[in-house]
């Protein structure tokens, strides 16, 4: 009937199908007058009239006929789209040629819901538009303008896809084959204010509830916050004292002393007080320490009992070793299966890399153990000077410590002096004796303490004393090492000069300043490395690329060698003033014409 085809729904065609009627397209081209063509240009009807209005033999279509939605289901990418005529009520939509490319369209507008629809016909009433769009959707609005094209705005977004699959399609209002009821429909997307602000306000939206969803995740894992701190009174600072002497409450009393500190609450009427709390925290060290040893000596104990089981796994896996190879000897194989030799080969080459890793990894903890020992038996005498003057040092600043520590205290008994003097007019007269008793006692308390200053500071002259010393004596060690370097140049070439008057050959060896195997090595290393270096290198340069080599090489024996060869080596002085720096340079092609 001609109602049902306005009820036709979008999503029935088969797309990825042919046509359900195979003389569909010959139809619609038999109505416009034109004649049919096949997918390979030939005519799909020879018989075709084009003085006939219809085709012969061709059964009128029906619009509630299978295939003839307007919207297809999914179609796979190597299918092409086949689309097919559709009936309407007052018009008619014919498809496209499918050899065409598909329509342009223009970028799709964030939540696009307009579409521009050109190529209306003349004739076109806004009842046709509605009448053909109205199956893509719900339609809000039509705005039609005098010159053949219009906009539409559906409800939905996904509305414009389906309006889209209609672009290409030919329209024919009834019958009529006048120019004025025929067009080609081009439908694009559209960009509308109404669109965009809807959309934004959707994104803000969607926004709005990312952060609140944000923020609840926040809230829910953030940490609690910590307890309030308790203000100063005498009696949380007893309570805080008992607290620093047990284990299991230390952390937290410490934390509240040092809040107590920070915020200020150290006077000189609480100072004593504060002062009893940090040497119990003090105290707390010798307990962390004990403890660390604790810790360490059960960690020794549990290497020990690792490194026993260890050793007990490899010599079982040895056993089992042995048995596999006793198993491979001729004697015992002979008897066994391919399938059975072929497991016990594997079994034997798994358990020998087994027992290869666990033995490497007894041999690293046993070495590791040896450099150990050998790093605490063996030390070399300028190490133990180090440590002796090191250990001078530290007790230099040991006493620096305790000299501050003295005068802190020092500065506390006067001020307790001077609060006694203070309450002392205030008191009765009773309780003047005490204090006075009490004067004394501080007194002579101070006296002690300057004179054990005093001695500090004696202590701490005599030991920079003993430093300067020392340093005095290492500097003249240094300077003996020097002397007997030249002693011994000097012997050497004493020795050269004897050897060249015993034979003349042996004088023209030693005349050469390269003297042995390692000089010349070294001299082919900085000829090559100053070669690369044509504006030449500094001694500490040259020798921080040979030390990478030799890490015995020294700056004065490189210096020696290459002073010696002045034909191969040239030392030149560049920059000015403080940025004066000697550099050496390769001249051994030049020195070649020379010699």
């Amino acid at each position: 009937s001609a109602d049902g085809g306005r009820n036709l729904s979008l999503d029935s065609i088969p797309m990825g199908l042919p046509m359900s009627d195979p003389t569909a397209w010959a139809t619609a081209m038999n109505n416009l007058g034109m004649a049919p063509m096949g997918m390979t240009g030939q005519p799909l009807l020879p018989d075709f009239d084009p003085a006939l209005g219809m085709m012969t033999g061709i059964p009128p279509i029906n619009p509630m006929m299978p295939g003839l939605g307007i919207v297809p289901p999914p179609i796979p990418p190597d299918m092409p789209a086949v689309k097919e005529i559709i009936h309407c009520k007052s018009c008619t939509l014919f498809p496209p040629n499918p050899h065409l490319p598909p329509p342009a369209t223009r970028e799709r507008p964030p939540g696009c819901k307009t579409v521009f629809v050109g190529g209306l016909p003349e004739n076109g009433t806004e009842q046709i538009i509605m009448e053909v769009f109205e199956q893509c959707g719900e339609v809000i609005a039509i705005r039609k303008s005098k010159k053949n094209f219009c906009h539409i705005r559906f409800a939905e977004e996904f509305m414009v896809d389906k309006a889209l699959y209609l672009s290409g399609y030919r329209i024919r209002l009834g019958s009529s084959t006048d120019k004025k009821d025929t067009g080609r429909l081009h439908v694009d997307f559209a960009q509308a204010r109404d669109d965009l602000y809807e959309w934004e306000c959707k994104q803000r939206m969607l926004a709005r509830e990312e952060r609140h969803r944000r923020r609840l995740e926040e809230e829910r894992f953030r940490p609690p916050s910590p307890p309030p701190v308790v203000h100063y009174s005498d009696h949380e600072c007893s309570v805080i004292a008992e607290k620093l002497k047990d284990d299991t409450k230390f952390s937290e009393a410490i934390q509240t002393l040092l809040t107590w500190i920070e915020r200020g609450e150290v006077n000189r009427r609480t100072a004593n007080n504060f002062y009893s709390m940090i040497q119990s925290a003090n105290s707390h060290i010798r307990r962390l320490v004990n403890e660390k040893a604790a810790h360490e000596k059960e960690m020794e104990e549990a290497k020990e009992k690792f490194k026993l089981a260890l050793s007990g796994i490899l010599v079982q896996f040895e056993q089992i070793v042995a048995v596999y190879h006793s198993a491979s000897k001729q004697k015992a194989w002979d008897h066994f299966t391919k399938a059975q030799r072929k497991n016990i080969s594997v079994w034997c080459k798994q358990a020998e890399e087994i027992r290869n890793i666990h033995n490497d990894e007894l041999m690293g903890i046993r070495r590791e153990e040896e450099m150990e020992m050998s790093d605490e038996e063996i030390e070399d005498p300028s190490e133990m000077k180090e440590t002796e003057e090191s250990a001078l040092v530290s007790q230099v600043e040991a006493l620096k410590e305790e000299n501050d520590s003295l005068r802190w205290q020092l500065d506390a008994y006067r001020n307790e002096v001077e609060l006694l003097k203070q309450e002392q007019g205030k008191a009765s007269r009773d309780e003047d004796t005490t204090k006075e008793q009490q004067m004394k006692l501080l007194q002579q308390a101070l006296q002690g303490m300057q004179k054990h200053l005093l001695k500090v500071q004696d202590e701490y002259k005599k030991k920079e004393a003993e430093l300067e010393k020392v340093r005095e004596d290492k500097l003249k060690i240094e300077a003996l090492l020097e002397n007997l370097k030249e002693q011994e140049s000097s012997t050497s070439r004493v020795c050269a000069c004897s050897q060249e008057k015993e034979c003349p050959v042996e004088k023209t060896l030693s005349n050469s300043p390269v003297k042995s195997e390692r000089e010349v090595l070294l001299v082919g290393i900085i000829s090559t490395f100053l070669h690369v270096h044509p504006f030449g290198a500094s001694i500490e340069y040259i020798c921080s690329y040979l030390q990478r080599l030799d890490s015995k090489i020294c700056t004065a024996e490189v210096e020696i060698l290459m002073t010696r060869l002045q034909n191969t080596f040239r030392q030149e002085l560049s920059g000015v003033g403080a940025s004066l720096e000697k550099r050496w340079k390769f001249c051994g092609f030049d020195g070649l014409k020379m010699t």
